[in-house]
């Protein structure tokens, strides 16, 4: 974990998100960089084909954005006393999500807030972005800053490829964690190998976890057990797989990843 990408932008999660990115940083000797994070306007978008009227992008506006998400990336580094090169911000970078998910693909970890409904939170479109073409593992920050980030490990194990994907990217944090635990919901599993197994497997690479399974049933796809038993153990790290099924269904049926995005109180990395 020695490259973390920062989106930054003026929402209230943001003091979150530069804690949570200093905590990984400073645990694994790492470089933090951050670009204002803008959404995209077309310089022109038509309003009514029949008048032929036209909304105009505000460029003083989105430069202001830029200005005051520099500004905000830089206090916070001179408030923690974190010197170069263990930050470096890039500029001009272009408008819209997709940069995101292209710049975010040669980086160890893309760090956002747990996105929100408007605008005063983070995007989730931001989130699918890093999430969907990065290639890359996101971890997300809570709502509150944590007091510590990876000394006790959860991993969200359902069997499948995304969280699998999740775990392999998280190895980092895995061997230097003080517990691991491996936590499967019933009833919120797919095809493939066991907690046990994984346990054993994690075992050869010498982290120690356990298994453990709790009642999940198919309330929100096992999410909301998976949060609470997480919660209880102290967890400070939550690894998971994201959209084991796809996002069209959770959103119009639920699942644990969406419930996980919705309510995760502690920073969790995932990965699709």
């Amino acid at each position: 974990m020695k490259t973390l990408l920062i989106p930054t932008a003026a929402h209230d999660l943001m003091r979150s998100v530069l804690e949570t990115a200093l905590l990984a940083a400073q645990g694994f000797g790492g470089v933090m960089e951050g670009f204002a994070l803008r959404p995209s306007f077309a310089e022109y978008i038509p309003v009514d084909m029949v008048t032929g009227l036209t909304w105009i992008g505000d460029d003083g506006a989105d430069d202001g954005a830029a200005q005051r998400a520099k500004e905000t990336f830089l206090a916070f580094m001179r408030e923690r006393g974190v010197s170069q090169p263990a930050f470096r911000w890039t500029e001009d970078a272009p408008a819209g999500d997709a940069f995101v998910g292209s710049y975010g693909r040669v980086y160890d970890l893309i760090v956002l807030g747990r996105p929100g409904r408007d605008r005063s939170q983070p995007s989730m479109g931001t989130l699918e972005a890093a999430l969907f073409e990065s290639g890359r593992p996101i971890l997300i920050a809570p709502p509150e800053t944590p007091a510590s980030l990876g000394r006790t490990v959860v991993i969200a194990w359902n069997g499948s490829t995304e969280t699998a994907r999740a775990t392999a990217f998280a190895m980092p944090f895995l061997t230097r964690a003080e517990r691991v635990v491996v936590l499967t919901a019933e009833g919120g599993t797919v095809p493939g190998p066991s907690g046990e197994q994984l346990a054993r497997s994690l075992g050869l690479h010498g982290i120690r976890s356990e298994a453990r399974t709790v009642p999940g049933g198919h309330v929100r796809g096992g999410g909301e057990a998976i949060l609470a038993e997480a919660a209880a153990l102290g967890c400070d790290l939550l690894v998971k797989g994201a959209y084991t099924q796809s996002r069209i269904r959770q959103m119009i049926f639920g699942g644990a990843t969406s419930h996980v995005l919705a309510e995760a109180r502690m920073p969790v990395l995932m990965a699709h």
